[in-house]
Protein backbone atom coordinates (compact mmCIF):
# COMPACT_ATOMS: atom_id res chain seq x y z
CA UNK A 1 0.00 0.00 0.00
CA UNK A 2 1.70 3.25 -1.21
CA UNK A 3 0.60 6.90 0.06
CA UNK A 4 -1.13 8.53 -1.98
CA UNK A 5 -1.31 12.72 -2.27
CA UNK A 6 -2.94 14.66 -5.14
CA UNK A 7 -1.02 16.88 -7.55
CA UNK A 8 -2.19 17.81 -10.38
CA UNK A 9 0.15 19.63 -12.82
CA UNK A 10 -0.51 22.98 -13.37
CA UNK A 11 -0.21 22.52 -17.07
CA UNK A 12 -3.51 20.22 -17.23
CA UNK A 13 -5.57 22.92 -15.30
CA UNK A 14 -4.55 25.59 -18.08
CA UNK A 15 -5.36 23.24 -20.72
CA UNK A 16 -8.90 22.92 -19.02
CA UNK A 17 -9.45 26.71 -18.71
CA UNK A 18 -8.43 27.16 -22.80
CA UNK A 19 -11.04 24.62 -23.35
CA UNK A 20 -13.68 25.51 -21.28
CA UNK A 21 -13.28 29.07 -23.37
CA UNK A 22 -13.20 27.56 -26.52
CA UNK A 23 -16.42 25.97 -26.31
CA UNK A 24 -18.19 25.07 -29.25
CA UNK A 25 -21.94 25.67 -28.16
CA UNK A 26 -25.22 24.42 -30.22
CA UNK A 27 -28.21 25.84 -30.40
CA UNK A 28 -30.54 25.87 -27.27
CA UNK A 29 -33.09 23.49 -28.82
CA UNK A 30 -37.05 23.70 -29.75
CA UNK A 31 -37.90 24.67 -25.84
CA UNK A 32 -36.71 25.91 -22.65
CA UNK A 33 -36.81 24.11 -19.51
CA UNK A 34 -34.78 20.10 -19.14
CA UNK A 35 -37.09 18.17 -20.81
CA UNK A 36 -34.90 17.49 -23.93
CA UNK A 37 -31.41 17.91 -21.57
CA UNK A 38 -29.80 20.64 -19.71
CA UNK A 39 -30.27 23.45 -21.25
CA UNK A 40 -28.21 26.14 -22.83
CA UNK A 41 -28.09 29.57 -20.60
CA UNK A 42 -27.76 27.30 -17.58
CA UNK A 43 -25.09 25.02 -18.69
CA UNK A 44 -23.31 28.33 -20.11
CA UNK A 45 -23.60 29.82 -16.55
CA UNK A 46 -22.21 26.81 -14.97
CA UNK A 47 -19.19 26.97 -17.32
CA UNK A 48 -18.53 30.18 -16.70
CA UNK A 49 -18.55 29.36 -13.30
CA UNK A 50 -15.98 26.63 -13.48
CA UNK A 51 -13.80 28.73 -15.63
CA UNK A 52 -13.78 31.91 -13.69
CA UNK A 53 -14.43 31.14 -9.97
CA UNK A 54 -14.18 27.74 -9.24
CA UNK A 55 -10.73 27.09 -7.18
CA UNK A 56 -9.41 23.68 -7.66
CA UNK A 57 -6.80 24.11 -5.29
CA UNK A 58 -8.72 24.72 -2.38
CA UNK A 59 -11.02 21.22 -3.57
CA UNK A 60 -7.41 19.67 -4.08
CA UNK A 61 -6.19 21.17 -0.59
CA UNK A 62 -9.43 19.61 0.96
CA UNK A 63 -9.30 16.41 -0.58
CA UNK A 64 -5.54 16.10 0.70
CA UNK A 65 -6.85 16.58 4.06
CA UNK A 66 -7.59 12.77 4.37
CA UNK A 67 -5.09 9.73 4.20
CA UNK A 68 -4.85 8.58 0.91
CA UNK A 69 -4.10 5.51 -0.70
CA UNK A 70 -3.01 2.99 -3.60
CA UNK A 71 -2.69 -0.48 -3.64
CA UNK A 72 -2.92 -3.33 -6.66
CA UNK A 73 -5.43 -5.77 -6.37
CA UNK A 74 -6.28 -8.31 -8.70
CA UNK A 75 -4.00 -6.37 -11.25
CA UNK A 76 -5.73 -3.19 -11.04
CA UNK A 77 -4.85 0.15 -8.84
CA UNK A 78 -6.86 1.11 -6.18
CA UNK A 79 -7.05 4.42 -4.77
CA UNK A 80 -8.64 4.80 -1.44
CA UNK A 81 -8.84 6.91 1.91
CA UNK A 82 -8.79 5.13 5.02
CA UNK A 83 -9.21 7.16 8.17
CA UNK A 84 -8.94 5.88 11.45
CA UNK A 85 -11.14 7.01 14.17
CA UNK A 86 -9.40 8.15 17.78
CA UNK A 87 -12.13 6.09 19.33
CA UNK A 88 -10.33 2.86 20.46
CA UNK A 89 -13.68 0.38 20.06
CA UNK A 90 -14.77 2.29 16.26
CA UNK A 91 -16.54 -0.18 13.84
CA UNK A 92 -14.64 -0.34 10.81
CA UNK A 93 -16.99 1.18 7.80
CA UNK A 94 -16.42 0.88 4.28
CA UNK A 95 -18.11 3.34 2.18
CA UNK A 96 -18.91 3.09 -1.26
CA UNK A 97 -20.25 5.53 -3.88
CA UNK A 98 -21.91 5.01 -7.32
CA UNK A 99 -22.15 6.89 -11.40
CA UNK A 100 -21.69 9.65 -11.82
CA UNK A 101 -20.17 10.20 -8.17
CA UNK A 102 -16.86 9.47 -6.23
CA UNK A 103 -15.44 9.47 -3.02
CA UNK A 104 -15.90 13.23 -3.15
CA UNK A 105 -19.68 12.20 -2.37
CA UNK A 106 -18.58 11.48 1.32
CA UNK A 107 -16.30 14.06 2.33
CA UNK A 108 -18.93 15.43 4.73
CA UNK A 109 -19.17 12.54 6.52
CA UNK A 110 -15.90 11.72 7.30
CA UNK A 111 -15.19 13.62 10.13
CA UNK A 112 -18.38 12.76 11.80
CA UNK A 113 -17.77 9.01 11.60
CA UNK A 114 -14.94 8.94 12.87
CA UNK A 115 -14.68 11.33 15.69
CA UNK A 116 -18.47 12.09 16.95
CA UNK A 117 -16.99 13.30 19.85
CA UNK A 118 -15.41 16.40 18.05
CA UNK A 119 -19.00 17.00 16.43
CA UNK A 120 -21.14 16.58 19.42
CA UNK A 121 -22.30 13.09 19.15
CA UNK A 122 -21.12 9.76 21.20
CA UNK A 123 -17.87 8.38 21.41
CA UNK A 124 -19.35 4.83 21.10
CA UNK A 125 -20.55 5.95 17.78
CA UNK A 126 -17.31 6.39 16.29
CA UNK A 127 -16.06 4.50 12.91
CA UNK A 128 -12.88 3.70 11.17
CA UNK A 129 -13.94 4.71 7.85
CA UNK A 130 -12.81 3.38 4.41
CA UNK A 131 -13.63 5.15 1.15
CA UNK A 132 -12.44 3.47 -1.94
CA UNK A 133 -12.98 4.61 -5.37
CA UNK A 134 -14.44 2.18 -7.79
CA UNK A 135 -12.48 0.03 -10.70
CA UNK A 136 -12.29 2.62 -13.59
CA UNK A 137 -13.22 5.51 -11.69
CA UNK A 138 -11.22 8.76 -10.85
CA UNK A 139 -7.39 7.15 -9.11
CA UNK A 140 -8.64 3.81 -9.48
CA UNK A 141 -8.53 4.67 -13.24
CA UNK A 142 -8.60 3.39 -16.15
CA UNK A 143 -9.24 -0.31 -16.01
CA UNK A 144 -6.40 -2.73 -17.94
CA UNK A 145 -8.53 -5.32 -17.77
CA UNK A 146 -12.20 -6.53 -18.52
CA UNK A 147 -14.90 -8.37 -16.35
CA UNK A 148 -14.74 -5.90 -13.48
CA UNK A 149 -18.50 -6.61 -12.55
CA UNK A 150 -20.23 -6.24 -8.84
CA UNK A 151 -18.80 -9.71 -7.69
CA UNK A 152 -15.10 -8.74 -8.78
CA UNK A 153 -15.57 -5.40 -6.86
CA UNK A 154 -17.06 -6.94 -4.08
CA UNK A 155 -13.86 -9.55 -3.76
CA UNK A 156 -11.57 -6.58 -4.25
CA UNK A 157 -13.15 -4.77 -1.19
CA UNK A 158 -13.20 -7.99 0.92
CA UNK A 159 -9.46 -8.27 0.21
CA UNK A 160 -8.93 -4.49 0.42
CA UNK A 161 -10.56 -4.84 3.98
CA UNK A 162 -8.40 -7.77 5.18
CA UNK A 163 -5.29 -6.24 4.03
CA UNK A 164 -5.98 -2.97 6.29
CA UNK A 165 -6.27 -5.83 9.22
CA UNK A 166 -10.15 -5.10 9.20
CA UNK A 167 -11.70 -8.81 10.07
CA UNK A 168 -15.55 -7.70 10.94
CA UNK A 169 -16.93 -4.72 9.31
CA UNK A 170 -19.79 -2.63 8.08
CA UNK A 171 -20.58 -2.01 4.17
CA UNK A 172 -22.41 0.99 3.28
CA UNK A 173 -23.71 2.52 0.01
CA UNK A 174 -25.78 3.68 -2.90
CA UNK A 175 -25.94 3.38 -6.76
CA UNK A 176 -23.30 0.97 -7.23
CA UNK A 177 -21.89 1.15 -4.08
CA UNK A 178 -25.14 -0.36 -2.70
CA UNK A 179 -24.84 -3.52 -5.09
CA UNK A 180 -21.58 -3.98 -4.24
CA UNK A 181 -22.11 -3.92 -0.33
CA UNK A 182 -24.77 -5.96 -0.45
CA UNK A 183 -22.48 -8.29 -2.69
CA UNK A 184 -20.18 -7.85 -0.29
CA UNK A 185 -21.94 -9.42 2.05
CA UNK A 186 -22.63 -12.68 0.27
CA UNK A 187 -19.16 -13.11 -0.74
CA UNK A 188 -17.87 -12.56 3.16
CA UNK A 189 -20.70 -13.23 5.69
CA UNK A 190 -17.69 -13.90 7.78
CA UNK A 191 -17.07 -10.37 7.97
CA UNK A 192 -19.69 -8.34 6.89
CA UNK A 193 -21.31 -7.90 10.15
CA UNK A 194 -23.97 -5.65 8.64
CA UNK A 195 -25.12 -3.58 5.59
CA UNK A 196 -26.68 -0.13 5.08
CA UNK A 197 -28.09 1.38 2.02
CA UNK A 198 -29.73 4.35 0.75
CA UNK A 199 -30.92 3.19 -2.43
CA UNK A 200 -32.46 -0.13 -3.36
CA UNK A 201 -34.56 -1.78 -6.40
CA UNK A 202 -37.44 -3.82 -5.30
CA UNK A 203 -39.59 -5.92 -8.25
CA UNK A 204 -42.77 -7.29 -7.19
CA UNK A 205 -42.02 -11.09 -5.63
CA UNK A 206 -43.00 -13.10 -8.91
CA UNK A 207 -44.37 -16.12 -6.08
CA UNK A 208 -46.89 -14.00 -4.85
CA UNK A 209 -49.40 -13.03 -7.09
CA UNK A 210 -51.10 -10.41 -4.75
CA UNK A 211 -48.17 -8.04 -4.54
CA UNK A 212 -50.25 -6.24 -6.91
CA UNK A 213 -53.26 -5.68 -5.31
CA UNK A 214 -53.99 -3.60 -2.54
CA UNK A 215 -51.30 -0.49 -2.72
CA UNK A 216 -51.43 1.86 -1.08
CA UNK A 217 -51.83 5.81 -2.41
CA UNK A 218 -48.18 6.28 -1.75
CA UNK A 219 -46.96 2.71 -2.85
CA UNK A 220 -49.01 3.83 -6.51
CA UNK A 221 -47.30 6.74 -6.94
CA UNK A 222 -43.71 4.88 -6.50
CA UNK A 223 -44.83 2.65 -9.11
CA UNK A 224 -45.72 5.41 -11.53
CA UNK A 225 -42.26 6.67 -10.65
CA UNK A 226 -40.69 3.98 -11.46
CA UNK A 227 -42.96 3.37 -14.73
CA UNK A 228 -41.71 7.17 -15.92
CA UNK A 229 -38.28 6.19 -15.44
CA UNK A 230 -38.33 2.89 -17.23
CA UNK A 231 -39.73 5.03 -20.09
CA UNK A 232 -37.71 8.44 -19.65
CA UNK A 233 -34.60 7.95 -17.95
CA UNK A 234 -32.66 5.00 -19.11
CA UNK A 235 -30.82 6.43 -22.16
CA UNK A 236 -27.66 7.10 -20.47
CA UNK A 237 -27.52 3.39 -19.24
CA UNK A 238 -28.53 2.26 -22.07
CA UNK A 239 -25.90 4.19 -24.37
CA UNK A 240 -23.01 3.44 -20.88
CA UNK A 241 -24.20 -0.83 -21.21
CA UNK A 242 -23.74 -0.74 -24.66
CA UNK A 243 -21.21 1.27 -25.77
CA UNK A 244 -19.43 2.88 -23.48
CA UNK A 245 -16.51 3.21 -25.51
CA UNK A 246 -17.93 5.48 -28.40
CA UNK A 247 -19.00 7.54 -25.30
CA UNK A 248 -15.77 8.37 -24.09
CA UNK A 249 -14.39 9.97 -27.25
CA UNK A 250 -16.74 13.00 -26.40
CA UNK A 251 -16.55 13.09 -22.93
CA UNK A 252 -12.87 12.77 -23.00
CA UNK A 253 -12.36 15.59 -25.21
CA UNK A 254 -15.18 18.28 -23.87
CA UNK A 255 -14.65 19.84 -20.54
CA UNK A 256 -18.40 20.78 -21.21
CA UNK A 257 -19.59 17.84 -22.28
CA UNK A 258 -18.47 15.92 -19.19
CA UNK A 259 -19.82 18.59 -17.05
CA UNK A 260 -23.44 18.21 -18.69
CA UNK A 261 -23.48 14.34 -18.70
CA UNK A 262 -22.99 14.43 -14.78
CA UNK A 263 -25.12 17.98 -14.24
CA UNK A 264 -28.00 16.48 -15.53
CA UNK A 265 -28.40 13.45 -13.22
CA UNK A 266 -27.64 15.96 -10.47
CA UNK A 267 -30.91 17.96 -11.40
CA UNK A 268 -33.02 14.79 -12.13
CA UNK A 269 -31.65 12.18 -9.62
CA UNK A 270 -31.17 14.72 -6.79
CA UNK A 271 -34.02 16.65 -4.35
CA UNK A 272 -33.32 19.40 -6.92
CA UNK A 273 -36.48 21.03 -8.07
CA UNK A 274 -34.78 23.81 -10.36
CA UNK A 275 -30.85 23.47 -10.70
CA UNK A 276 -28.61 20.89 -9.20
CA UNK A 277 -27.25 23.47 -6.84
CA UNK A 278 -30.71 23.33 -4.89
CA UNK A 279 -29.98 20.02 -3.58
CA UNK A 280 -25.61 19.75 -3.71
CA UNK A 281 -23.32 22.80 -3.76
CA UNK A 282 -22.16 23.90 -6.83
CA UNK A 283 -18.24 23.37 -5.98
CA UNK A 284 -19.26 20.23 -4.51
CA UNK A 285 -20.60 19.71 -8.18
CA UNK A 286 -17.24 20.45 -10.16
CA UNK A 287 -15.10 19.17 -7.84
CA UNK A 288 -16.47 15.51 -8.76
CA UNK A 289 -16.85 16.42 -12.04
CA UNK A 290 -13.16 17.91 -12.38
CA UNK A 291 -12.41 14.55 -11.27
CA UNK A 292 -13.50 12.70 -13.61
CA UNK A 293 -12.18 15.13 -16.06
CA UNK A 294 -8.23 15.62 -14.49
CA UNK A 295 -8.58 11.86 -15.18
CA UNK A 296 -10.03 10.93 -18.00
CA UNK A 297 -12.05 8.31 -16.79
CA UNK A 298 -15.37 8.92 -17.93
CA UNK A 299 -15.17 6.38 -20.63
CA UNK A 300 -13.85 3.82 -18.11
CA UNK A 301 -16.46 5.02 -15.52
CA UNK A 302 -19.39 3.66 -17.85
CA UNK A 303 -17.53 0.10 -18.29
CA UNK A 304 -18.94 -1.00 -14.85
CA UNK A 305 -22.83 -0.67 -17.04
CA UNK A 306 -21.22 -2.57 -19.58
CA UNK A 307 -19.98 -5.48 -17.16
CA UNK A 308 -23.07 -5.36 -15.24
CA UNK A 309 -26.09 -5.14 -17.45
CA UNK A 310 -25.59 -5.13 -20.99
CA UNK A 311 -28.45 -7.17 -21.44
CA UNK A 312 -32.69 -6.43 -19.73
CA UNK A 313 -32.38 -9.25 -17.91
CA UNK A 314 -29.11 -8.98 -16.71
CA UNK A 315 -29.37 -5.94 -15.56
CA UNK A 316 -32.65 -6.60 -13.45
CA UNK A 317 -31.13 -9.68 -11.88
CA UNK A 318 -28.01 -7.00 -11.05
CA UNK A 319 -30.06 -4.14 -9.84
CA UNK A 320 -33.10 -6.17 -8.55
CA UNK A 321 -31.68 -9.24 -6.48
CA UNK A 322 -33.08 -10.90 -4.58
CA UNK A 323 -30.25 -10.19 -2.03
CA UNK A 324 -29.87 -13.78 0.80
CA UNK A 325 -27.82 -11.85 2.93
CA UNK A 326 -27.43 -13.26 6.33
CA UNK A 327 -26.61 -10.34 7.94
CA UNK A 328 -28.77 -7.26 9.26
CA UNK A 329 -29.79 -4.79 6.58
CA UNK A 330 -30.81 -0.73 7.17
CA UNK A 331 -32.20 0.95 4.39
CA UNK A 332 -32.39 4.71 4.49
CA UNK A 333 -34.94 5.97 2.36
CA UNK A 334 -34.95 9.56 0.52
CA UNK A 335 -37.97 10.31 -1.55
CA UNK A 336 -36.76 12.00 -4.22
CA UNK A 337 -34.29 9.03 -5.29
CA UNK A 338 -34.86 7.85 -8.67
CA UNK A 339 -35.76 4.60 -6.88
CA UNK A 340 -38.72 4.67 -4.97
CA UNK A 341 -38.82 0.77 -3.66
CA UNK A 342 -42.04 -0.80 -2.02
CA UNK A 343 -41.21 -1.35 1.33
CA UNK A 344 -43.35 -5.09 1.65
CA UNK A 345 -41.19 -5.41 -1.52
CA UNK A 346 -38.21 -4.53 -0.18
CA UNK A 347 -38.72 -7.13 2.65
CA UNK A 348 -39.37 -9.89 0.29
CA UNK A 349 -35.72 -8.67 -2.21
CA UNK A 350 -33.73 -8.61 1.32
CA UNK A 351 -35.38 -11.01 3.79
CA UNK A 352 -32.59 -9.31 6.78
CA UNK A 353 -33.74 -5.74 6.42
CA UNK A 354 -34.48 -4.78 10.00
CA UNK A 355 -34.13 -1.14 9.81
CA UNK A 356 -35.79 1.09 7.49
CA UNK A 357 -35.76 5.05 8.19
CA UNK A 358 -37.59 7.50 5.59
CA UNK A 359 -36.83 11.21 5.73
CA UNK A 360 -38.47 13.88 4.48
CA UNK A 361 -36.37 15.16 1.36
CA UNK A 362 -33.07 14.00 -0.13
CA UNK A 363 -32.27 12.16 -3.27
CA UNK A 364 -29.96 9.83 -5.02
CA UNK A 365 -26.93 11.71 -3.84
CA UNK A 366 -27.96 11.97 -0.04
CA UNK A 367 -24.40 11.67 1.12
CA UNK A 368 -23.71 14.94 -0.44
CA UNK A 369 -27.41 16.08 -0.03
CA UNK A 370 -28.09 15.29 3.46
CA UNK A 371 -24.86 13.86 4.92
CA UNK A 372 -26.07 15.01 8.63
CA UNK A 373 -29.32 12.40 7.95
CA UNK A 374 -27.11 9.97 6.55
CA UNK A 375 -24.48 10.03 9.40
CA UNK A 376 -27.22 9.58 11.77
CA UNK A 377 -28.90 6.56 10.38
CA UNK A 378 -26.01 4.89 9.66
CA UNK A 379 -25.15 5.39 13.54
CA UNK A 380 -28.52 4.29 14.45
CA UNK A 381 -28.96 1.61 12.38
CA UNK A 382 -25.23 -0.10 13.88
CA UNK A 383 -25.83 0.61 17.53
CA UNK A 384 -29.06 -1.44 17.15
CA UNK A 385 -28.43 -4.16 14.78
CA UNK A 386 -24.50 -4.41 14.29
CA UNK A 387 -22.43 -3.56 17.28
CA UNK A 388 -23.65 -5.81 20.33
CA UNK A 389 -24.14 -8.69 17.47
Amino acid sequence: MKPFRIDIPQRELDELKQRLAQTRWPDAGPEPGWARGIPLDYLKDLTRYWLEDYNWRAAEERLNFFPQFTTEIDGENIHFLHVRSPEPDAVPLILTHGWPGSFVEFLEMIEPLTDPRKHGGDPADAFHVVVPSLPGFTFSGPTKDTGWDIPRIADAWAELMRRLGYDRYVAQGSDYGMLTSLQLALAAPDHVSGVHINMLVAFPPQDDPAAMTGLDEDEQARLAHATRFALDGFGFQKIQSSRPQTLAYALTDSPVGQLAWIAEKFKEWADAPDVPEDAVARDHLLTNVTLYWLTATAGSSAQIYYESGRLPDQFNQTWGGPWPVTMPVGMAFFPKDVSRPIRRWAEKTIPTLTHWTEFSGGGHFAAMERPDDLVRDIRTFVARNVRHR
